[in-house]
């Protein structure tokens, strides 16, 4: 599915942060989670955990487990940080307006707990099936690595 059109974005919050307060968040989190995740930083590139990991499984939001993306979306952008070309489904994001720094860009959250995971850019040329690319913050994310299926 394409990028809703900016009409279509909204910047309503979804649940209210999952039913934690900001009290909680600070607790729950690490300085850095916090950061980007609950008030919308950027890690730098190349620093984070999974921007270069190849390991079949599910991406979580780190915040509070939702499973957002799999490892089958991820692609190598070579941008420094996790690419993927789609979310699960739709219904694990959401999509805001985000003119901060004077850029027009689209950021996406966790639709349950309204946390920031990153940004979708589109028309990049990347040859994916919907030449999309979902920039994702590593710290917002937790890797569930798959089980493993030879059965020893």
């Amino acid at each position: 599915m394409s990028t809703p059109e900016k009409s279509d974005l909204t910047n309503t919050a979804a649940t209210p942060a999952a039913g934690r307060s900001d009290d909680d968040w600070r607790r729950e989190l690490t300085p850095e989670e916090y950061h980007v995740l609950r008030q919308a930083g950027t890690e730098r590139p190349y620093t984070g955990e999974y921007w270069d990991t190849h390991t079949a499984g599910a991406y979580n939001c780190r915040a509070c487990g939702t499973e957002l993306f799999t490892s089958k979306e991820k692609f190598d952008s070579h941008c420094g940080w996790p690419s993927f070309w789609a979310p699960l489904a739709e219904d694990r994001v959401r999509y805001i307006h985000d003119r901060t720094l004077g850029m027009e860009r689209v950021e996406v959250r966790c639709a349950n707990c309204d946390s920031h995971l990153g940004h979708v850019f589109e028309g990049e040329g990347y040859g994916t099936p919907t030449d999309q690319r979902y920039c994702i913050n590593s710290i917002s994310l937790k890797l569930v690595p798959a089980a493993d299926d030879t059965g020893a």
